[in-house]
């Protein structure tokens, strides 16, 4: 396989949805060929009650429907998570609506959980070799009205229960209209409960108890971060992921398709989403784990995770820009943690 360094020009001379599309088909393809292959050295990590080969993971995102799991294997995450994925398949918001900020080390998109439904999703999880640990991330249809997202969310969690060593609800991607709303108060907590209710009920059905995680975006004040801390706690969710995209333009002011409408991402939400854990991680003192996401571009930041408050990390938009590497790189700066 070429170094990334040499089909990086090649790979950045296309569309930015044409060259994902084009990397989760040589990815199924590798997968296909040579299985998940070999992990890195390990360094393991009991979190959630998992036992991690490694602190490292791939975001949601990258996957959306499982196809590429055997794929990714082979780069060595210590855990996958694939997703955002939505009870029937939908197409997404429309095109274009992801965008390159190189200068920056920046994405923006404003996909809108563009997938082909959990059915098709799981499908792909049953054909897949790929053993070790892996998160499905699930969300709401857009067209379903946001009072009714619970309705979504139970029928994500009940899907994926058997298949998921966790699942991710994610509130908190901004491409779908008021999903962010979910994060108030009172809809999380109404939420959360009937999110536990059935963890409990599955668990019993299924004789095995799947952790729940919930994914919260970058652009939240003290308050709001406190609240969120306080009903993590008190419905015993299992993990957080911080942090989502950012709305926030302030990195990137100036920048060629800096004001496209959509979610920031890369190295200029390090800053803004480690802040976020840093003040998460002090509101739940320890009693909910955290998984850090959000401009993890080389080792250093991902040690800068560890040291903020998080037990584990995961790549996405960094891997556009340095590839595969990452992996290794980040497993290597964390392994001392």
């Amino acid at each position: 396989m070429l170094p990334y360094c040499l089909l990086k020009p090649f790979v950045f001379a296309l569309d930015p949805e044409t060259a994902h599309e084009m990397a989760i088909a040589a990815l199924r393809i590798r997968g296909a060929l040579i299985g998940p292959g070999k992990p890195l050295p390990a360094t393991p990590v009991e979190v959630m009650g998992l036992s991690f080969p490694n602190r490292i993971g791939l975001a949601a995102g990258l996957d959306k429907n499982g196809e590429a799991i055997d794929g990714f294997a082979t780069w060595g995450f210590g855990f996958l998570e694939i997703g955002t994925v939505t009870p029937r398949p939908q197409p997404g918001n429309p095109k274009p609506r992801l965008f390159r900020l190189p200068e920056a080390e920046g994405i923006i998109n404003r996909m809108g959980f563009n997938n082909h439904g959990i059915d098709a999703l799981l499908a792909n999880v049953k054909a897949a070799r790929y053993r070790g640990i892996l998160g499905i991330n699930i969300g709401k249809n857009a067209d379903t009205p946001i009072e009714r997202a619970a309705d979504d969310y139970l029928i994500g969690l009940t899907k994926a229960y058997p298949h998921a060593s966790y699942v991710t609800v994610n509130i908190s991607s901004p491409n779908t209209k008021n999903l962010r709303a979910l994060q108030g108060e009172a809809e999380l907590d109404a939420l959360l409960g009937a999110l536990k209710a059935k963890q409990a009920e599955l668990a019993q059905q299924h004789g095995k108890y799947v952790p729940l995680v919930l994914k919260i975006a970058p652009d939240l004040d003290d308050a709001q971060i406190a609240t969120i801390a306080d009903a993590l706690r008190r419905h015993r969710i299992d993990a957080v992921i911080a942090t989502n995209t950012t709305l926030d333009r302030s990195a990137v002011a100036g920048l060629p398709h800096a004001e496209e409408a959509g979610g920031l991402s890369g190295a200029p939400l390090f800053e803004r989403s480690t802040e976020v854990l840093k003040k998460l991680s002090r509101a739940l003192a320890g009693e909910v784990p955290i998984i850090a996401a959000g401009g993890v571009v080389d080792g250093e930041k991902a040690k800068a995770k560890l040291e903020a408050g998080a037990s584990l990390v995961q790549l996405y938009s960094g891997l556009v820009f340095r590839g595969p590497g990452l992996v290794a790189e980040c497993v290597a700066a964390t392994r001392a943690a």
